[in-house]
Formats: structure tokens, C-alpha cells, sequence
């Protein structure tokens, strides 16, 4: 991979991420500021989730079919940018319900896509663990950069600034996928029943069922953790620096990922991922305190980032070649999908009847399901 290639991939991710850091912090403020309920905001969030259960494997499909992941990502990103520009024109819930969905099935196909492609040229030259988490970390930071430039600014100007935001954005993000480059992929005919013998895989079952229960533990906090951080007293730049923090350690976590991934199974890493998971969301509900807070948003370091790196790598072991691609949307499917949309819909319904810390002690019980699920792969199967 060379090195403007690399610059491609980076502003790539720099750019998806900035969105996503405004979207997960922010669109539930924005959506609270037009008068929604909380329930149906913790509907329009789940968009980001829904979405994610047919469309990643479905766009993942086209690629491995086309042999062309890069022209798939170019052509979703100027859609989705257009897509967004209809928020200026938007009045009922009804109309925002639809947009939600529309808009994020078609970007649900870019992170699989973008990770297959990064994959699929690090693999080539052997240079995964050295260089996947230096090329991973610019979406971390531009999340943080995006957290806190929106955080204060919606602090000084008003939640109202989003959609022009989000539509700069989405814009550049569209310009830079015509940057991109691949190793030319093998083009060979799908058979038919090839996933299937890789899903006949117990260990499989199992791995996605880890992921499902990640992410469903995480949904809590992707959908709520604004909110429950403004109920605890917060501003909207103190939110922000809170998401920032979680993100910063996510960074640090990338860049000395190759120590970890070389020397550690990333199934050993994944179980202490999950571990690090319940103390965090015991930490989150039940000691709402500012440097109990702290302190759990930096575990984001081995909730998320070393649980994606660890779960990208194994995964390489059983989607290979023209199955890649499928095998990243089948993950992306699987946990963000279904354990973000389930994760996302029991949170709503436990923070309107209940309390709002009981949201962080379903996360936790979902961590510890993940880790006994991880626990079930067979060692032999993965050397």
C-alpha cells in the first residue's frame, strides 16, 4: 500500500468517523430540540441499527458479486450526501422516520466495504498488524475532532447548525472515496452454498454471537450516554469531551496494536475486551460520579477498539478471498445490525419505565453473555 493510498484510506475513515461523531453525540439533542419524545428518538437512532441488518450484507453481496468494492463505495457516498441534503425540507416524524432509514442504508455500506478494502491491500503486502491500526486511528480522531468542534459550537450557536454540518461532511467524505485504490480482486465465479459451509462453523456461531452481544451492550450508550450524561447535568461540550475522552484511548489503542495483536490470540484479546465491559457499564450506572466517568471512558480503549481490531483479525481466518467482503457485512449484520437494534429498543423501553441506570446494567449483563459466548470457541480451530 502505498503511501497517497494510505492518505485515501486515512482521510477515508477521518471523514466516515467525523460523521459518526456527530450523529451518535449529537442527532438525539437534535432530534429532542424538534420536540420528539424519547421513545421515538430511541426509534430514529435504531435507524442506525435496522439499517444494518439487511444493508451491509446486501451491498457486501454486490461487491464480492462485481468485484469492484471501491466504485460501490464511491457511488453510496455521493447518494448519501445527496440523501442528507433533505434534511432542510424536513417538518414531521414521519418524514424523519423515513429519512433515517433511507440515509443509513445506504451508508451501512460503507464501513464494511472500506474495512474490506483496507484488509484486502494489508493482507497483500503482510503489513496488517503494523499498519491497520495507524490507518483505524484517523477515524478516531476524527470523531474526537468532530465532538468537540460540534460540541462547542452547538453550545455557542445552537443544536440547529447540525444539518449544516452533517451536510459538509458527508460532502467531503464523498469527494475522497474517488481517492481510494485496491489490489485488482481476484474475479471468480460465486458458488453457490460457499457461506454456508463457513456459518456450518460452530466457532462461527459462536464469534457472531459474541459480537451480537457487544454491540447490544453498546447500544445503551450510543443511543443514551448524551442524554443521560445532560440529565446528570452536563453541557453539550462537556458531552462532548466525555465521547472525545472514550475516543482519545480508542486512539492509543490502535496505534500499539501491533504489541498486542503480535504477541496476544485475538480471542484472548476479545475475552479480556468483554471483561473490561462489565466494569465499565457497572462503573457507568451505578457510580455517576466525574472521575468514576472518566475512568470508564477510557475502557473504551478494549471495548471498542480492541475488540474491533481483535474481532477484524479473526475473522480473516474463516472469510477469505470472495468471501471477504460478505464476511465483514455478515459481522457488521450480525452485531451492529440485530444487537444494535435489539440493544437500542430494550434500552428505550428500560429508560421510560424505569430508571435510566438500569440501560448500563443490561450492558453490563450483555458483556459478560459476550464473554461466555467467546469462551466457547475451540482452541485447535484457531491455530
Amino acid at each position: 500500500m502505498t503511501p497517497s493510498v494510505r492518505w485515501a484510506f486515512g482521510s477515508f475513515f477521518f471523514l466516515y468517523f467525523a460523521y459518526v461523531g456527530l450523529v451518535s453525540p449529537f442527532a438525539s439533542l437534535f432530534f429532542l430540540e424538534r420536540g420528539f419524545s424519547v421513545i421515538e428518538i430511541a426509534v430514529l437512532m435504531s435507524m442506525l441499527q435496522i439499517t444494518r441488518i439487511v444493508g451491509p450484507f446486501s451491498w457486501g453481496w454486490l461487491s464480492d458479486y462485481l468485484s469492484n468494492r471501491t466504485g460501490i463505495i464511491q457511488f453510496c457516498a455521493c447518494l448519501a450526501a445527496i440523501v442528507f441534503l433533505s434534511i432542510f425540507y424536513l417538518q414531521s416524524y414521519a418524514a424523519f422516520f423515513v429519512w433515517m432509514f433511507v440515509l443509513h442504508t445506504i451508508l451501512s455500506s460503507l464501513m464494511p466495504l472500506g474495512e474490506s478494502a483496507t484488509v484486502h491491500a494489508l493482507f497483500k503486502d503482510n503489513s496488517f498488524d503494523k499498519r491497520y491500526g495507524r490507518l483505524r486511528l484517523w477515524g478516531s480522531i476524527g470523531f474526537i475532532v468532530m465532538v468537540l468542534f460540534a460540541g462547542e459550537l452547538f453550545q455557542r450557536k445552537g443544536i440547529e447548525l447540525y444539518p449544516i454540518v452533517g451536510t459538509v461532511v458527508l460532502i467531503c467524505l464523498a469527494l475522497v472515496t474517488f481517492r481510494l485504490h485496491e489490489p485488482k480482486m481476484e474475479r471468480r465465479k460465486m458458488v453457490k452454498g460457499e457461506l454456508l459451509l463457513v456459518l456450518l462453523n460452530p466457532d462461527v456461531r459462536w464469534f457472531l454471537l459474541s459480537g451480537f452481544f457487544m454491540i447490544f451492550a453498546h447500544a445503551a450508550l450510543y443511543v443514551f450516554y448524551s442524554l443521560y450524561l445532560a440529565d446528570l447535568g452536563y453541557n453539550k461540550f462537556q458531552i462532548g469531551l466525555f465521547w472525545a475522552l472514550g475516543v482519545f484511548a480508542e486512539v492509543l489503542f490502535f496505534y500499539f496494536q501491533s504489541k498486542v495483536l503480535s504477541r496476544l490470540d485475538p480471542e484472548v484479546v476479545l475475552q479480556a475486551a468483554f471483561g473490561i465491559g462489565v466494569i465499565r457499564f457497572v462503573l457507568i450506572a451505578f457510580f455517576p460520579i466525574t472521575w468514576v466517568l472518566i475512568l470508564a471512558q477510557v475502557m473504551h480503549a478494549a471495548t471498542f477498539g480492541a475488540h474491533h481490531s481483535a474481532a477484524t483479525k479473526l475473522l480473516q481466518r474463516w472469510f477469505t478471498g470472495p468471501l471477504q467482503a460478505r464476511g465483514q457485512a455478515l459481522m457488521a449484520t450480525v452485531s451492529y445490525g440485530l444487537g444494535g437494534t435489539f440493544g437500542g429498543l430494550a434500552a428505550g423501553w428500560l429508560w421510560d419505565a424505569t430508571e435510566p441506570r438500569n440501560v448500563f446494567v443490561m450492558s453490563a449483563l450483555a458483556c459478560g453473555l459476550a464473554g461466555m459466548a467467546i469462551q466457547k470457541l475451540r482452541p485447535n480451530s484457531l491455530h
